[in-house]
This record gives C-alpha cells, sequence and structure tokens, in this order.
C-alpha cells in the first residue's frame, strides 16, 4: 500500500480526479490518498494558494495526483503548479501523446514531449521597467547544470522506447546564448549515447514537421516554453487536452497531473473527458511500482475509446464524465492482468 498525496483541484478536477481514483482502483490499485488543498479551493477555505500543510503531505509522501488548477492570467497570483515544481524540483516533465480515438487527425502517433521544469522564461524572473508600466521585461535562464540532467534524463527514457530516437528543440539561430547552450548540451550527451539516434530541430520548424507528418518523430527533448506549446501541439494531434496526461519528476519526487486546465466553464456539468487524468494515474502506478496497475488502466481506457461507443462531448460523444468512467471500469473487469500487459 503506497501513500499519495491527493489534490483535487479547481473548477473540473473534483469531477476528473474523482474518476481516475475509481478507475485505478478498479485497475487495482492500493493507494493510500492524503487529501489535500491548494490553488482556488485553498484560499476559498481562507488558506494560502499552497498550504504548509499541502507541501508537508507532498514532502513526507513522495509522490502526487493533482487536478488541475486555475492560473488566474494576467494578474493575481502566480501558478500553483510552477511553484510546487520549482519547490520539489521537479525538472522533468514528461507529456506523452498518443492516438487512441479512431477516426482522428492522424493514425499512429506516439509521440513524447520532455520538457524541462524549472527555469527558462517561467523563472519567473520579470518586471516592468518603469513605473507607467509602458513596458515590461523578462529574463531567461538556462543553465548547464539544469540542461545536462533533463537531457540526460531524455536520453535514459528514449532508451526504454522502441525507436530509441530524440529530437531536441531550440531556437539557437536567434537566441544563440540560451537556446544555445542547450543545444550545446545536448550535442554533447549525445557523444556519450550513440545507440540513440539523436537530431535537433528549431521550434518553428518542429511545429511545422509536428503538423506535416507526426509519425517521424518519437521523443523531444526541449525547454519550459516550447515544451509547454510543442506538448499542447501534440495533444492536438491525438484529440486534445483531454487526452494528455503529464509526470512531473525530480531526484526524490514526483507529482502526476492532467495537462488541461480547471475549464470553470464546464464545472459542475459532468461532461469533462477525464481520460487525461486517468492516464496519470497510470503513470503515478508505474512510478510506485505498480506497473500491472498502469497496464490494466491504459488497456481499459484504450479498449472503449476503440470501441467508440462512449466518448465525451470533446471526442464527439455525449457521454458524461461517470458514464465514461463506468464504461472503462466495465472494460477492466473483461481484462486479464496478462492481457494488460501482453
Amino acid at each position: 500500500m503506497s501513500k499519495v498525496t491527493l489534490i483535487k483541484g479547481d473548477g473540473i478536477g473534483p469531477e476528473v480526479v474523482n474518476a481516475a481514483i475509481r478507475v485505478i482502483e478498479a485497475a487495482g490499485a492500493a493507494i493510500d490518498w492524503d487529501e489535500q488543498v491548494a490553488g482556488v479551493t485553498g484560499v476559498e477555505r481562507g488558506l494560502e494558494t499552497l498550504p504548509a500543510v499541502t507541501l508537508d503531505s507532498f514532502r513526507e509522501n513522495k509522490v502526487c495526483l493533482k487536478g488541475p488548477l486555475t492560473t488566474p492570467v494576467g494578474s493575481g497570483f502566480r501558478s500553483v503548479n510552477v511553484a510546487l515544481r520549482k519547490e520539489f524540483d521537479l525538472y522533468a516533465n514528461i507529456r506523452p501523446a498518443k492516438s487512441l480515438v479512431p477516426g482522428g487527425r492522424y493514425d499512429n502517433v506516439d509521440l513524447v514531449v520532455i520538457r524541462e521544469n524549472t527555469e527558462g522564461l517561467y523563472a519567473g524572473i520579470e518586471h516592468y521597467i518603469d513605473t507607467k508600466r509602458s513596458a515590461a521585461e523578462s529574463i531567461t535562464i538556462v543553465t548547464q547544470d539544469a540542461s545536462r540532467r533533463v537531457i540526460q534524463f531524455a536520453f535514459e527514457y528514449v532508451a526504454q522506447r522502441p525507436r530509441q530516437r530524440l529530437t531536441l528543440v531550440h531556437k539557437a539561430n536567434i537566441l544563440k546564448y540560451t537556446s544555445g547552450l542547450f543545444l550545446d548540451v545536448g550535442k554533447e550527451l549525445a557523444s556519450d549515447h550513440p545507440e540513440i539516434e539523436f537530431n535537433d530541430r528549431i521550434i518553428d520548424n518542429m511545429a511545422l514537421q509536428l503538423v506535416l507528418d507526426p509519425q517521424q518523430f518519437d521523443t523531444i527533448v526541449t525547454t519550459n516554453m516550447f515544451g509547454d506549446i510543442l506538448s499542447d501541439l501534440c495533444a492536438g494531434l491525438v484529440g486534445g487536452l483531454g487526452m494528455a496526461p503529464a509526470a512531473n519528476v525530480g531526484q526524490e519526487m514526483a507529482m502526476f497531473e492532467a495537462v488541461h486546465g480547471s475549464a470553470p466553464d464546464i464545472a459542475g456539468e459532468g461532461v469533462a473527458n477525464p481520460t487525461a487524468l486517468i492516464l496519470a494515474g497510470a503513470l503515478l502506478c508505474d512510478h510506485i511500482d505498480q506497473a500491472v496497475v498502469g497496464d490494466r488502466t491504459r488497456a481499459g481506457v484504450e479498449r472503449v475509446l476503440l470501441d467508440g461507443q462512449v466518448r465525451t462531448p470533446d471526442l464527439g460523444g455525449t457521454a458524461t464524465t461517470d458514464e465514461f468512467c463506468d464504461a472503462v471500469v466495465g472494460a477492466l473487469e473483461r481484462i486479464p492482468a496478462a492481457e494488460a500487459v501482453g
């Protein structure tokens, strides 16, 4: 039995998190959930956006499943998601994108974006240059140490993938110092991994190539903001953000979440797609040495989506969050552990 910090989040967070918990427990997960709050939910309860008790829980358990948290646009409090990644040095953000819905924009897409998670423009070093707020300045931080550890992580990750192909994405033709440093570190590490097919792409060309032919790529490693943008693009290739799970991994800690936001416009309507959070739960199970549960969870989701009879509105269907969850749980009852793994 593993103890895991649980943050249900804001907006649709509780709906999709509850669905994810139900599915992975039906798949056989042995987890003791330590529920905490953050974000808007924390403020509504008279607490901080990131309460000390929540941080303490995560620090003790070292693993967290987190629902989406609201981040105000342009003003208000800073991103709690970014704060959690910085607080626990969750330096590698892993975002898989895999074709699961027949008849989508593309077939046979199987991509992973590995994003540096602690610096770049998201370091948050910015200010107005005068009291009139006539202009603002933001500073990008790229270090050799942070670049090396995330690119090394990517090489080790892609070694477990069938195609063993790693693409480093940058803008070194213009940002010669920051993107140039990231690219230089990548080329240096590539010489230590001759078994991996390594190449690099400029960010704008990469966006174009992903839309033209996503099957040519396997695993992508890049800096913070580029990774944020490309991972959303990759989610769009396979059906949208409702299909996109994420893992945030550090030396000792790990946090699992959906890529999408809190979607307050549909909160409480029961129509949110829980697939991303369910698949994030599967990644969590892999991490806590319950890989058979992770495999069964993914097999259940894939069976329902391939069948096509039960889909949420974002995928062109009419099913509610609970109805989709019911379908996956029903599929799990018909999937032996050996079939899921095999």
